[in-house]
């Protein structure tokens, strides 16, 4: 047995073949458009900015067809504006009538329209209704005569009299007729005619209302 181990032989390297003309051509040929691989990351592209997007067609919307408004008449001018009508004559409370008919209450103020003609007995009440009343007067005397009818007599029952035209004259006729109408039945509440020492059947008590 030897005492060395013979070495194997190495195989020998095959020698390198070169390529042919046709080969290389071929080669050419099939990596004329390969590109090189990039070993840098891929870059992720920016989104767009709003401006930069593209405006998508809106789709189109099915719209009922619209109705031109029906013409509207024009408007009416309001009406003028009448004036607030004075509250009606609420009367005397039957307290105040009774010590009226029995001639108790004190007179604040009288007016007598003897020999006045009827415009200017209407024009002297009136005045006379609303000073009393800015003045805070609350019961005052309107004196108007019996008239020239020799039936003219006091006539008071309670807080009535008689409507007897023979009985009346003309001024104690129009004073009742002025005090309700609207112009003096602001200021007045209420009237009845007076007791005897007072004037009866040809003077009025006139109750005003309380001053604003």
């Amino acid at each position: 047995m030897a005492s060395e181990k013979e070495k194997m032989p190495r195989p020998k390297s095959r020698p390198r073949r070169r390529l042919t003309d046709e080969e290389h051509r071929l080669w050419r040929t099939v990596t004329k458009d390969a590109k090189p691989i990039s070993r840098r990351p891929a870059e992720v592209p920016e989104a767009p900015r709003d401006e930069e997007r593209p405006s998508l067609p809106l789709k189109p919307q099915s719209l009922a067809p619209m109705r031109a408004p029906a013409p509207q008449p024009p408007a009416s001018p309001a009406p003028p504006r009448r004036p607030s009508e004075p509250p009606p004559l609420t009367g005397l409370d039957r307290r105040t009538s009774q010590r009226l008919a029995r001639g108790q209450m004190e007179i604040e103020a009288t007016l007598d329209l003897h020999g006045h003609s009827q415009e200017a007995a209407h024009q002297a009440l009136i005045g006379f209704v609303s000073r009393s009343r800015s003045r805070g007067l609350r019961c005052v005397l309107v004196i108007t005569g019996k008239g020239a009818s020799p039936y003219a007599r006091h006539t008071l029952h309670g807080s009535t009299f008689y409507e007897v035209p023979e009985r009346q004259g003309v001024l104690r006729s129009a004073v009742p007729r002025w005090l309700n109408e609207a112009e003096l039945r602001a200021h007045v509440s209420g009237f009845q005619p007076a007791h005897p020492k007072h004037g009866g059947g040809g003077a009025f008590y006139i109750w005003l209302r309380k001053k604003r």
